[in-house]
């Protein structure tokens, strides 16, 4: 099995509904670390997972239309908690639909919210 991993830092903020976690409640930022691992046993035809270029391309557009945003005001979290583990979700989706994935594999975000706590969303493809 192979794997290529690409990561991206950003900031961006939001505030947690649908229960009492106190001063997470109220709006703050983190500074997210975005990791994409896809994994496969197949490689085209140059050798490559798929191209970081163009993994590059899609975590670049994925992370400019989170970053400096009010997770709560985008559309993707339209009456949504927006978790971590939703956040992993809503990228997985972004990044999908961006880049040609080869054959059979799985596709993983992982998205860090400090140095010691993340969430993944891991779906095969």
């Amino acid at each position: 099995m192979y794997k290529v991993s690409v990561q991206r830092n950003f900031i961006a903020q939001h505030y947690l509904i649908g229960g009492d976690w106190g001063d997470e409640n109220k709006p703050h930022s983190h500074q997210y670390v975005l990791e994409l691992v896809i994994k496969s046993e197949g490689l085209d035809k140059h050798g490559y997972l798929v191209d970081i270029v163009d993994i590059e391309a899609a975590l670049d557009q994925t992370v400019s239309y989170f970053a400096d945003r009010m997770l709560n005001e985008t559309p993707e979290f339209k009456d949504l908690n927006p978790s971590l583990e939703h956040f992993c979700r809503i990228i997985w989706e972004k990044i999908d639909k961006a880049i040609a994935l080869p054959g059979k594999g799985e596709l993983e975000i992982r998205l860090w919210e400090n140095e010691s706590c993340w969430a993944s969303f891991v779906q095969a493809y």
